[in-house]
């Protein structure tokens, strides 16, 4: 389970605090909507759930253990095969095939190819890329490449996903085909599954909302 308890943050010693000491637990199982206006620091929160960051006061708890107070080395373990990321560009490698990119945090995390690929082929399955696996970026559409960062993220199993404004990019239709891509993947494996949004279309969609 993913928590925060007491949650400051800010860049610098002359910067603006963000968070005002939040406290709050995101749900397993359920999809929840990061909100509110410009600057209260939406991203920033993504960033320091995903261990990038390291906050000002407060923590970051994972199944009940401070993991933002740990070393480096444990925290980017802990990143690599508990957290998964969906950025707003679905940020795959050009000169390769969608399936290296979808693997690549596997790789990462310490999986062997073998099974890295068959835990990718399967999302991508799921998804409705099995037949594009092997294509570059350049040759699939905008929602597709999504898609594939949606698997990309899923691939190591993760209990957290981070996405930050994921459907950005797309019109209503790929939206709709990401989020329940997400929904599914909260509901079905009990993840939590937090998405940084402005958009009242991914507010509404979403299980729960919190707002900054």
């Amino acid at each position: 389970m993913l928590s925060v308890e007491g949650l400051s943050f800010r860049y610098n010693a002359g910067a603006e605090e963000l968070f005002d000491g939040l406290t709050h637990t995101f749900t397993p199982g359920a999809v929840t909507a990061l909100t509110g206006p410009s600057g209260r620091g939406k991203s920033t929160l993504l960033y320091v759930l995903g261990l990038m960051l390291t906050p000002s006061q407060g923590q970051v708890e994972l199944d009940g253990i401070n993991v933002s107070a740990l070393p480096d080395r444990d925290r980017s373990r802990v990143r690599a095969t508990r957290i998964g990321f969906v950025f707003q560009d679905s940020v795959l490698d050009p000169a390769l095939p969608m399936i290296e990119s979808v693997i690549e945090p596997a790789l990462y995390a310490g999986w062997g190819s073998a099974p890295a690929r068959t835990a990718a082929l399967g999302l991508l399955e799921r998804l409705g890329l099995a037949d594009r696996a092997h294509h570059r970026p350049g040759e699939i559409s905008g929602g597709q490449a999504q898609r594939a960062a949606v698997c990309r993220a899923l691939v190591t199993d993760p209990v957290v996903v981070l996405a930050d404004e994921p459907t950005g990019n797309l019109d209503r239709d790929n939206a709709q085909v990401v989020l329940d891509a997400l929904a599914a993947s909260a509901q079905t494996e009990g993840r939590s599954v937090v998405i940084a949004t402005h958009d009242p279309f991914v507010i509404d969609f979403a299980d729960q909302v919190l707002t900054l």
